[in-house]
């Protein structure tokens, strides 16, 4: 069997929904992501055999398969196909994994796996509500479907996470001022090697970090969901929502080294799983406990740790069962912070914890998201 490896990963700075990419196409950004991967790598376009995209709202300027119109944007030779996929938040984390398995079976020897997402010109899940009005829910899910399954927000299900694990407004409102003070902290000092630089003028930096979140603030918002007085997730736990658009350059290791590359990460386990579709959130925690036993090694054993943050309920409920160190989880700041692009977010983070492992001169790395209707994937690589 050949061994996938990872050769290049970068990521736009992630914009606020109405900041900075506001007035870019999202096909011109993941194509721009694309561009500069190749760019970095040095692999010429043509060589690539696969352009895999997650996308979780593929519709409008993201639907008619925004994979392959990328890949066209791109200056890829027309022979290179491209797909969409939607694994929801895990999009573009399971791109990666899809691209990864091909290779490794032998498909390809070249696959660029990413994502992307504009919160700005795409509203969420317009592919649902077909621009009848602002997303509120799954109410217009099949009536089958929900009479087995009471679908929720992902907001109650962060809140039924809270009470589920007994954890304070105070906790989750410190883990979130934390995320901005580590966020500003690394971008600050320039630690963000997978960046790609933007147009001239911009910040090479995520725009929604801010550089002291004020913890008396927070403790004055009311609850993004229940009544006030009811319940304790507000607007500064949650991710953000973002604009951007990351990509992974996958390879078969024997062949990038024989065409003069340099694999800087092979996998150790990939995995998928699904939870309760109602809780939603937890699902992290078996992910992570699944990659961890087929990867042989242990969370102790792990130099950096990636989990997104869509609620910081779910990352300190998932610390606090698996018993998680906090100094390596989300070391650099997770999406509280710098913004949760839901399709390009996977292989955004992949970028990110690859390049604090260089940083740092860490071995194992391990990504674990969260995912809607109750799945999670999970990644375990080991740098080279």
């Amino acid at each position: 069997m050949n061994e996938a490896v990872i050769v290049e990963a970068v990521r736009t700075p992630f914009g606020r929904r109405g900041g900075r990419w506001a007035d870019r196409r999202p096909d011109d950004l993941l194509a721009d992501a694309i561009q500069g991967l190749l760019g970095r790598a040095g692999l010429p376009p043509g060589q690539v055999e696969d352009v895999l995209a997650g996308c979780v709202s593929q519709a409008g300027e993201q639907g008619a398969n925004i994979g392959r119109l990328a890949a066209l944007l791109a200056g890829l030779p027309e022979t290179v196909p491209g797909l969409s996929l939607n694994r929801m938040c895990g999009s573009s984390q399971q791109a990666v994994h899809m691209g990864a398995q091909a290779i490794a079976a032998g498909d390809m020897r070249y696959v660029v796996a990413g994502g992307v997402e504009s919160m700005s010109r795409v509203p969420m899940f317009l592919d649902v509500t077909l621009g009848q009005g602002e997303f509120r829910g799954f109410d217009s899910l099949n009536p089958g479907l929900l009479q087995r399954y009471p679908l929720v927000h992902q907001i109650e299900s962060a809140e039924r996470i809270a009470e589920q694990w007994g954890l304070t407004r105070a906790e989750m409102d410190a883990w979130s001022v934390q995320s901005h003070a580590r966020a500003w902290a690394a971008a600050s000092a320039g630690r963000h090697s997978e960046l790609l630089a933007g147009p001239a003028g911009l910040p090479v930096r995520d725009e929604g970090i801010r550089e002291r979140a004020d913890p008396a603030k927070m403790a004055t918002l009311a609850p993004a969901l229940r009544p006030p007085g009811q319940g304790n997730v507000t607007a500064a736990q949650a991710s953000q929502l973002a604009d951007g658009a990351a990509a992974v350059l996958l390879a078969d290791r024997q062949t990038a080294l024989a065409d003069g590359l340099r694999p800087q990460a092979r996998f150790r386990a990939r995995v998928a799983v699904g939870s309760d579709p109602v809780l939603q959130l937890t699902g992290v925690i078996p992910a992570t406990e699944q990659a961890l036993a087929r990867a042989g090694l242990r969370l102790q054993d792990m130099d950096w740790i990636e989990i997104n943050e869509a609620f910081a309920s779910v990352v300190l409920a998932w610390q606090r069962s698996l018993d998680a160190d906090p100094a390596r989880v989300n070391p650099w700041g997770g999406a509280i912070a710098h913004g949760h692009p839901l399709g390009a977010t996977g292989a955004g983070l992949m970028a990110k914890m690859l390049a604090g492992l260089r940083a740092t001169g860490g071995q194992f790395g391990l990504q674990v998201m969260c995912i809607g209707h109750g799945m999670a994937t999970a990644t375990v690589i080991e740098r080279l």
